[in-house]
């Protein structure tokens, strides 16, 4: 499968999917054909990660094709990612808890020979093997597979969670802090108490048309239990003054020309490029890569409307002498790096953000009940 590098490429991905497949997506979405055919399910997350796309250009175009009613389980996916992301804001020591621990566990399993057979795809697993090389060669899987992946992991080749979750910053293109993580603390049992996901042969064999043979899991084990428990921080996520300052754009908001600040005045665009060396977890060259050709679209479509713009890396923040305002990065590296080396910055919230993060304080049914209200305040 092929993920192109350009808002243009993006927007022809989600056009040929909201005219071709979005009408059976609720039906067959649960289903990996394999990369070779992923028409039942969209593919936008690498580019919604980045800001190349928006959840909201994303739900106005699904819209223009359906109803809400029969979009409504297609909405719901674009817009876990921003309920994660809220959930995430509201206990940020979560993301700073998991990088101590998987600091710790790294060290301790870097020589364990299940951990090495794990990640080089050579477990007794045929399916897993598939998903490693699958991974590693298209920096994307299906997300019903992340679940089985995932499962598999932590309860079959026990293995800890935090490594899986590093694995898979490593090698996806639509990897993000809240996302991830979040996702294999559910799947383990500690982002819900007690209530984890096990993977199953039969429901495997179901989903991918029986592609797979030697599936053997554990199929019964008990979820994974954390004494910590993370109380909701308060936040300010009011925008700061705006005019006639530098911008700084990192690498989740790569359409400036889309975003909520379209229209103001700024004295110049940074777009801010964060290579490994200042990231607690290395990713692959495929995926730096992906997010530099990212960044260079972003600044040819800024040249070409005009715009003064130019890429620098994240440690040159400090050189830039004159007023500077900030996209908000949210929890993750980006603002890591900013607070880690005291580098005090007003942030501009986008409003999908600052209206949609109220209600993900608690869990994604709760959230769902809101899209209706969150789709109508943009409507």
């Amino acid at each position: 499968m092929n993920f192109g590098t350009s808002r243009a490429s993006a927007i022809e991905k989600l056009n040929k999917f909201v005219e071709q497949n979005l009408f059976e997506y609720s039906r067959l979405r649960n289903f990996d054909y394999g990369p070779e055919d992923r028409s039942n399910i969209s593919c936008l997350s690498p580019y919604i990660t980045h800001g190349v796309i928006s959840e909201l250009e994303v739900i106005k175009k699904s819209l223009s094709k359906f109803s809400f009613s029969k979009n409504e389980k297609f909405i719901q996916e674009v817009l876990w990612r921003t309920y994660w992301k809220g959930w995430l804001e509201l206990r940020p020591n979560v993301w700073k808890d998991y990088l101590i621990e998987l600091n710790k566990i790294r060290e301790e399993f870097k020589d364990n020979q299940n951990y090495r057979n794990a990640i080089d795809g050579k477990t007794n697993i045929e399916c897993f093997n598939q998903w490693v090389n699958e991974l590693k060669e298209n920096n994307y899987l299906h997300n019903h597979t992340r679940m089985w992946f995932a499962s598999i992991w932590i309860f079959t080749l026990e293995l800890p969670w935090q490594l899986g979750a590093e694995f898979f910053m490593q090698h996806l293109f639509d990897g993000d802090a809240a996302s991830n993580t979040l996702g294999w603390r559910w799947v383990a049992g500690v982002q819900t108490q007690g209530k984890h996901y096990l993977a199953s042969e039969w429901n495997i064999k179901k989903f991918t048309n029986n592609r797979f043979n030697n599936i053997k899991l554990k199929e019964s084990a008990p979820p994974k239990f954390s004494k910590k428990t993370y109380s909701i921080v308060k936040q300010d996520f009011r925008n700061k003054n705006i005019d006639n300052q530098n911008l700084l754009i990192f690498e989740n908001n790569l359409s400036f020309e889309t975003t909520d600040f379209q229209n103001n005045k700024f004295k110049k665009i940074y777009i801010i490029s964060n290579k490994n060396e200042n990231r607690s977890i290395k990713l692959s060259e495929k995926v730096i890569q992906f997010k530099s050709l990212l960044i260079e679209d972003q600044k040819q479509r800024l040249k070409g409307n005009s715009i003064d713009c130019e890429v620098v890396d994240i440690t040159e923040i400090k050189n830039i002498n004159e007023s500077i305002i900030a996209l908000y990065p949210t929890v993750g590296e980006n603002l890591d790096y900013l607070n880690l080396n005291v580098l005090k910055l007003d942030f501009l919230f986008r409003k999908l953000d600052q209206f949609s993060w109220q209600y993900c304080n608690k869990g994604f049914f709760n959230f769902k009940n809101y899209i209706p209200k969150i789709i109508a305040n943009f409507d």
